[in-house]
C-alpha cells in the first residue's frame, strides 16, 4: 500500500481523457451521445517561452497629459457636468503620474484615487470615462455590477473583471496592471433592510472588491474551470512545473457608478436633523436637490460598508440634464444622434439637415421621457422614422427636419409627398448650405490666424470647404493637408533648381490649380508637378543662355498649358534686344 502510494501520478494525454469521457457519458446516457475533442492539445516546445514573453513584456508608462488637457478634451465631447470632468481629469492625470514615479515614490502616501460617480441616468457617465480611457491608450473594461456575487455563490465572479482587462490587453499582463475597470449600476449592490439570508449579491460583491481596489494578487486561471485545470495538469505533464500566472491590482483604478435613487432622501433627512435648534430654514427631504452635499455616512446609510466606502475616496456627482442641456447636445458638432441619423440618410443618397428649432423641439420630447441624454435616439426616431421608410422610395434628395415635423410628423410627411419640389424645403436647405459654408470659412480663418500662415485667397477657402463637405474631415484636418501640399509643391520647385540650375516659382493661382488637380483628379503633387515641368528645363535654359535671366514665375496659364506658356515665354525672351539683357536678370 504504501508503495503504491508514493507512485508518481501520470496524467493522461488529451486522447485519454477524450475516450473516458465519452465513456462515461456512454454509461450514463448510452451510445448516442459523445463528444469530439473538447480537451486542449499542447503545441510546440518554445509555447512556454512565447506565452512568458508575450505576458512578461516590460511596459513603460509613456503618459504625460496634464489635467486641464484633459478636461479640456472632454469639454468637446460633453455637455455640463463641470465638476465631474474636473475631478475626474485631475485625479486620473495624477493617477498614471505618480505611476511613473514607481519607486521614487516611496511606501508612504500609496492611496489609490478610485472614483465613485454619483448622478442619474444618461448623464453620460459611461460615455466620460470611455473618452478618457480612449484618449490615454490604457486597457478598459466595463462591467455591471448586478452581475456578479459573493465568491463561492452562482453568479460572476468580480475577479474576472481583472482576468478580462488582460484579454483587452492582448495578453499582456504588465500592460493589463495599468488598466482601468469601471462597474456601473454599483448602487444595486447597497444592503436593503429587508435582506434575509446570505446576501450574496450585495454585502458579499462589497467584500471582493474590497481586496481588489486596494491591491491583491487575482490567478489567471479560474479556479473551478475544468478546461483551466485539465491545461494546468497537462502542462505539469509536459514541463514538471504547476505554474500560476497572476495579476496585482495595485495600480489598476476602479471607477463605479450609479444612479443612487434615493440618496437625496437621506442626505437631506441628515441636513433637516442638524438644522433642528437652529434659526436658519430647516431642509425637507423633499426640498431639493443635495447630491453635492454627500458624506460618507450618507453612503454607508444607503448600504454600502464603511470600508467599501473608505476604498473610494474620490466622489464626483453628475447633475441631471435639462431641455437646453439636450439641445446643447443635438447642437454639438460631433453630437453622435444627430450624426448618425445623417448617416442612415446619407445611405439613400439623402442629406439631411436640422433646423434650429427642430433640434429645440427634439430636446423637449427627449426630456420629458426623463432619460437624460439616452431619451434623444428615440425622440430622434419618432420624428423621423416615417420619413426615412418613405423618402428613399422617392426622388428627393434634401431634406431639412423642421420644427412642425417635430410637431406633425405624419402631416408634414404627407405635404412632403403631395408636393417633393417642395420651395419652402428648397429654401431652407440652400439657407442652410450658405450658413454651414460661412461658419467653415469663419473656421479656416480663426485657423489662418492661430497657425500665422499665410491668408488662403477666396477661391481656395472653397475649395476648402468642398473638401470638408466631401470627405468629412475636420476644417483644421483639410487646412493642415493643404499646407503639406504647399510644402510639397516647394519641394518640387528646389528640386528642379537642383537638377537644371534654374529657379521657377509657381505664382498663387498655380499653386491653387496643382492643388484642386491633386484633389480632384487624385494625382500626386511630384506627378502633377512632373508633368508640368516636362520640357522646362531645355527651353528655359535656352531662355538663360539668350538673355542671363535665371528666375521664372510659372502662372496657372503655365500649368494648364505648359507647352503652350513655354512657346510664348521663348518667342517673348527670343526677340529681346542684348542691351535689354542686363534688365531681364533682374
Amino acid at each position: 500500500m504504501d508503495k503504491d502510494k508514493n507512485k508518481t501520478t501520470k496524467f493522461p494525454s488529451p486522447s485519454e481523457l477524450e475516450h473516458d469521457f465519452n465513456e462515461f457519458l456512454s454509461r450514463k446516457y448510452g451510445d448516442s451521445v459523445r463528444v469530439g475533442s473538447v480537451f486542449p492539445v499542447p503545441k510546440e516546445d518554445n509555447l512556454e517561452e512565447e506565452e512568458e514573453a508575450a505576458t512578461q513584456k516590460k511596459v513603460e508608462i509613456k503618459f504625460d497629459m496634464l489635467p486641464e488637457e484633459l478636461e479640456a478634451y472632454l469639454d468637446k465631447y460633453v455637455i455640463k457636468q463641470q465638476q465631474a470632468k474636473e475631478i475626474l481629469a485631475t485625479k486620473i492625470c495624477t493617477h498614471f503620474q505618480r505611476i511613473k514615479l514607481g519607486e521614487k515614490a516611496g511606501p508612504l502616501g500609496n492611496i489609490k484615487n478610485n472614483i465613485i460617480l454619483i448622478g442619474p441616468t444618461g448623464v453620460g457617465k459611461t460615455f466620460l470615462i470611455k473618452l478618457i480611457a480612449d484618449k490615454i491608450g490604457v486597457p478598459f473594461v466595463k462591467g455591471d455590477a448586478t452581475k456578479y456575487s459573493e465568491t463561492g455563490y452562482v453568479g460572476g465572479d468580480v475577479e474576472q473583471l481583472v482576468r478580462d482587462l488582460v484579454h483587452e490587453a492582448d495578453g499582456n499582463i504588465e500592460l493589463a496592471q495599468y488598466g482601468i475597470i469601471y462597474l456601473d449600476e454599483i448602487d444595486k449592490i447597497a444592503a436593503g433592510n429587508t435582506v434575509i439570508g446570505p446576501d450574496v449579491s450585495r454585502t458579499g460583491v462589497q467584500r471582493n472588491l474590497l481586496k481588489l481596489m486596494e491591491e491583491t494578487e487575482v490567478d489567471l486561471k479560474i479556479p473551478h474551470d475544468l478546461a483551466s485545470q485539465l491545461e494546468a495538469a497537462m502542462r505539469f505533464q509536459k514541463t514538471g512545473k504547476i505554474e500560476r500566472k497572476k495579476i496585482n491590482t495595485k495600480n489598476i483604478l476602479f471607477i463605479v457608478s450609479g444612479a443612487f435613487n434615493s440618496l437625496n432622501t437621506i442626505i437631506n433627512k441628515r441636513l433637516q436633523t442638524q438644522n433642528i435648534g437652529f434659526k436658519s430654514e430647516s431642509v425637507s427631504a423633499k426640498d431639493g436637490d443635495h447630491l453635492h452635499e454627500v458624506k460618507s455616512e450618507d453612503l454607508i446609510a444607503y448600504g454600502f460598508e464603511s470600508e467599501f466606502v473608505g476604498r473610494l475616496p474620490v466622489w464626483a456627482v453628475l447633475d441631471s440634464l435639462e431641455v437646453d442641456d439636450l439641445y446643447q447636445i443635438l447642437n454639438a458638432p460631433n453630437c453622435s444622434v444627430i450624426q448618425g441619423k445623417k448617416l442612415d440618410f446619407k445611405a439613400y443618397g439623402i442629406d439631411l439637415k436640422f433646423e434650429d428649432e427642430a433640434l429645440h423641439g427634439i430636446a423637449q420630447k427627449a426630456y420629458q421621457e426623463k432619460t437624460g441624454a439616452r431619451g434623444l435616439v428615440s425622440a430622434v426616431e419618432r420624428v423621423l422614422l416615417k420619413f426615412e421608410k418613405k423618402l428613399p422610395s422617392t426622388p428627393i434628395q434634401r431634406l431639412v427636419v423642421t420644427k412642425e415635423m417635430v410637431q406633425h410628423p405624419e402631416q408634414e410627411l404627407a405635404n412632403l409627398l403631395t408636393d417633393p419640389s417642395s420651395p419652402k424645403q428648397l429654401m431652407l436647405y440652400q439657407g442652410m448650405i450658405a450658413q454651414e459654408n460661412n461658419a467653415l470659412i469663419s473656421e479656416i480663418q480663426e485657423f489662418v490666424k492661430q497657425t500665422g500662415v499665410a491668408q488662403f485667397d477666396p477661391a481656395i477657402e472653397n475649395r476648402i470647404v468642398g473638401k470638408v463637405r466631401e470627405s468629412g474631415y475636420s476644417v483644421k484636418t483639410v487646412c493642415r493637408e493643404l499646407i503639406q501640399l504647399y510644402q510639397e509643391i516647394d519641394k518640387q520647385e528646389e528640386g528642379f533648381y537642383k537638377q537644371s540650375g534654374l529657379k521657377i516659382r509657381f505664382d498663387q493661382q498655380a499653386r491653387d490649380l496643382i492643388i484642386q488637380r491633386d484633389w480632384e483628379e487624385q494625382k500626386s503633387i511630384p506627378d502633377i508637378c512632373h508633368q508640368v515641368m516636362l520640357n522646362y528645363e531645355h527651353g528655359l535654359t535656352l531662355i538663360k543662355n539668350n538673355t542671363g535671366k535665371q528666375d521664372f514665375t510659372i502662372t496657372a496659364e503655365g500649368v494648364e498649358n505648359p507647352d503652350g506658356y513655354l512657346d510664348n515665354l521663348v518667342k517673348q525672351y527670343f526677340g529681346h534686344k542684348p542691351n535689354e539683357k542686363t534688365a531681364d536678370r533682374k
